[in-house]
């Protein structure tokens, strides 16, 4: 798909003209500390420090749902809600919810129209989530791509 890109590279230093979303994958419970959020929480300290609030508040912290944090005047954080938990339970399901990514894609997908911008993100989920690139990659297509939102994913190293 044309509006798919994969790049080797930093997700935290989009690259590109004009306004930018990058998104990546939080959990259900406040915690932040592992994975890409320690590249961003390196760069700008806003995204955690509005998590965090957002989650001691519990006003609309679920899944599915998403913080857009500026964190300079052409770049924005989306903060999506797509993880519960952090460990596998019981039953040994990875944290990730899929349907949670589909839910946040499309409010980033809103957000992106507003701004005019483009979206920017590391392999979201398959990290300390544990989802699955080739059932993440067909949602990214269903509601960022497929609706003329030009998306790039960056592998880092």
């Amino acid at each position: 798909m044309k509006n798919l890109n994969f790049v080797n590279g930093d997700a935290t230093s989009p690259i590109g003209e004009g306004n930018k979303i990058i998104v990546h994958i939080c959990n259900d419970i406040g915690g932040w500390g592992k994975g890409f959020v320690m590249a961003l929480s390196k760069k700008w300290k806003a995204p955690e420090a509005e998590y965090r609030k957002w989650y001691k508040s519990q006003d609309d912290f679920e899944l599915g749902k998403v913080q857009f944090v500026q964190v300079e005047d052409d770049i924005w954080i989306a903060n999506l809600i797509g993880q519960r938990d952090i460990y596998r339970g019981k039953n040994k399901q990875p944290p990730i919810r899929y349907e949670a990514i589909e839910q946040g894609l499309n409010e980033v997908f809103k957000k992106a129209l507003q701004l005019n911008a483009s979206i920017h993100m590391p392999r979201i989920g398959c990290g300390l989530a544990g989802g699955k690139w080739e059932l993440i990659q067909p949602i990214i297509e269903e509601q960022l791509t497929s609706k003329n939102i030009v998306t790039t994913v960056y592998d880092f190293g």
